[in-house]
């Protein structure tokens, strides 16, 4: 704990600016600006709003307190950065999983960066910054490209130039957005990978989409599987069946198995010797999607 107070024991002096009245910046030209934009600055947590255009909308948990507990015994290693919105008032850009977890340990301040930006700059510095730093799932980077587009009106080459990512990598997760929404929360909860959206991408017929989906979940299908698939369907192919590891056992264990995946939310496998005897298979694709399954499995779900 004593690290993290010496720690936390930054700015402090540059902080005491912000808290005089006489001294409120609310642009670079005014006097003391250049004392407090750009620099760390120990900022009271309460005095801090979170960002309404944080593209990202889910926070793992356990990583949060992982976090908090690193921030617990070292202090925050790496400054937010914040906006000045008024007098004692800040705005996240970047940083929300620093801030969360500071607030989780009880901590009363935190180092913070300030910058001075309207309302698109900062739309533009938040997307940005978690476009390139945060484990944004593909969905989620999707919308943060299409809302760079739209709000701060960047054609696709802008916004290969802003990013550093080549256009045809940004029209490739464009593209993701025009997959039926059923298939999109699938890619944003882990069970399809980017590969298998872009093949999907291929099918106009939303309920061929919705099927095919379902194929990948109930045969877990590789994406190359999946290509395929759809290049059979495409070119009017008959469909070659998967085979799967149900195929030789009884009515009555297939009929559990399914009971099972729709219960824990996952594709349940079953091997099952000549003698009679088995085991399951529960896959997962996450720590948080395996603790979500223990919850269940606990009946704490």
């Amino acid at each position: 704990m004593a690290k993290a107070t010496k720690k936390q024991a930054l700015g402090r002096g540059l902080s005491a600016l912000l808290k005089d009245p006489q001294n409120d910046i609310k642009s670079a030209e005014d006097k003391n600006a250049d004392k407090l934009v750009g620099h760390i600055v120990e900022l009271d947590l309460d005095a801090i709003e979170v960002n309404p255009f944080q593209p990202r909308t889910s926070f793992n948990e356990e990583s949060l307190r992982e976090l908090a507990s690193s921030i617990r015994e070292l202090g925050v290693i790496q400054p937010i950065t914040v906006r000045k919105l008024g007098y004692n008032q800040y705005q996240l850009v970047s940083g929300e999983r620093r801030f969360r977890a500071s607030k989780l340990v009880g901590l009363q301040t935190i180092p913070a960066y300030i910058r001075i930006a309207n309302d698109q700059e900062s739309l533009e510095m938040a997307l940005v910054e978690n476009i390139q730093r945060q484990d944004l799932d593909p969905i989620e980077i999707s919308l943060s490209y299409q809302r760079l587009i739209d709000e701060i009106n960047l054609t696709q080459e802008q916004l290969s130039d802003r990013i550093g990512k080549n256009r045809s990598t940004i029209a490739n997760y464009l593209r993701l957005l025009k997959l039926d929404p059923i298939v999109q929360t699938g890619m944003r909860d882990g069970f399809l990978s980017m590969g298998h959206g872009r093949a999907l991408i291929n099918i106009e017929d939303p309920q061929v989409q919705l099927d095919i989906y379902e194929k990948i979940l109930a045969n877990s299908l590789s994406v190359r599987e999946t290509e395929k698939l759809v290049r059979n369907l495409q070119e009017g192919k008959p469909e070659v069946k998967t085979a799967t590891s149900t195929s030789n056992i009884s009515r009555d264990v297939k009929k559990s198995i399914k009971e099972f995946s729709e219960k824990l939310g996952a594709k349940v496998d079953v091997k099952v010797s000549k003698k009679g005897n088995g085991k399951l298979i529960i896959p997962f694709t996450s720590e948080e999607d395996l603790n979500r399954i223990k919850k269940i499995i606990q009946g704490e779900d």
